[in-house]
């Protein structure tokens, strides 16, 4: 018998190779969407409104491919959260993303988020596209980002 005690993970650990540097392209992508409360861009109930989120899909016995959540800072007081899903899911607001869409992996603190978007914005011209609209996709929770030693935030890219 192992004494060995398993800490369980909130966050799982985040591979960026399957994210950094591609392209996607998306037809009828299903995510279910909420909204969160921030104030100056700061969430201040993600945490509650990622766990309804959850709580809804597992209810409704889907998955959510890659945790893959994208954050759309709509405005400094609210910040849109689209979580992928493989199915619809009873009681939420299911939307579909369609398009081609660019990655790029950062890591790094949240503060860096500004010269994240200007390297984005050169790294999409340099390959001859122009952004539409800019997600980003915060991999894990600060605490998890402690454990693993990394905070890595993908910048996903709608362009043409």
């Amino acid at each position: 018998m192992s004494s060995e005690v398993q800490v369980q993970e909130c966050c799982p650990r985040f591979d960026p190779n399957p994210w950094d540097g591609k392209i996607f392209e998306w037809n009828n992508k299903r995510f279910i969407k909420d909204s969160v409360t921030t104030q100056f861009y700061m969430p201040l109930n993600f945490g509650e409104v990622i766990m309804r989120m959850k709580d809804k899909i597992m209810k409704s016995g889907a998955q959510m491919p890659d945790w893959l959540c994208l954050s759309d800072h709509t405005s400094e007081s609210n910040m849109d959260l689209y979580l992928a899903v493989d199915k619809e899911v009873d009681g939420a607001k299911n939307v579909t993303l369609n398009g081609k869409f660019l990655t790029k992996v950062y890591e790094g603190p949240f503060e860096d988020t500004g010269k994240w978007c200007m390297d984005f914005d050169s790294y999409a011209k340099g390959k001859g596209m122009k952004i539409k609209k800019l997600y980003m996709w915060y991999t894990t929770c600060p605490a998890c980002a402690e454990k693993y030693g990394k905070n890595y935030v993908v910048i996903v890219g709608e362009v043409q």
